[in-house]
This record gives C-alpha cells, structure tokens and sequence, in this order.
C-alpha cells in the first residue's frame, strides 16, 4: 500500500509527528484496521491497533490511484472512546 502523508506548513514533516505518531504504525492500523468507516467530506477513519499495543484513530482520504492513501492525521485513542470502540468490538465479536 502506497501512503503518502499531509506534510504540516510550519514543519515540513508529517502532520503525524506532532500526535507522537509514526509512519509505520499507521501503517499497521491501515493494513489491519479494527474499523473502517465513512469521515467527513470524502474522508475515512480507521481505528486499529498498532503492532506494539497502542490503538489509533487515522483520518485518510482514499487516493484515485490502487491501493493508496493520503494520510489527514492520526492520533492515540484514549479514554471514552477507546473504551467504546474497545466495547463495539466486543459487541461485533458476539454476533
């Protein structure tokens, strides 16, 4: 999967950074999301978890070329809504 990532104007390096987020875990979260659903304006989130534990919510638009992403953010899911997704999953698991 080619991902390419929104480069912040002040720093020129990936937006990305500046949650304490690497290129490699969205990688892992966008291989293997959790959920993958409908954001605003053409926009989706992924949510996953990361291969060291952590989970993340990734803000990417689909790319019109095969197989590759522009990456808006992503950030450390924390709190209540780690605890909801953690409690869809286990919801959806049910079924």
């Amino acid at each position: 999967m080619n991902i390419r990532f929104y480069l912040d104007p002040e720093t020129q390096q990936p937006h990305i950074y500046g949650h304490a987020v690497n290129e490699n875990e969205v990688a892992d979260v966008l291989t293997n999301p959790g959920e993958d659903r409908p954001g605003r304006e053409g926009s989706r989130i992924a949510i996953g978890q990361t291969r060291d534990g952590r989970y993340l919510r990734v803000i990417y638009v689909p790319d019109p070329e095969p197989a590759s992403v522009f990456v808006i953010t992503a950030y450390e899911l924390r709190g209540n809504p780690l605890t909801a997704y953690r409690r869809r999953r286990r919801r959806k698991g049910k079924r």
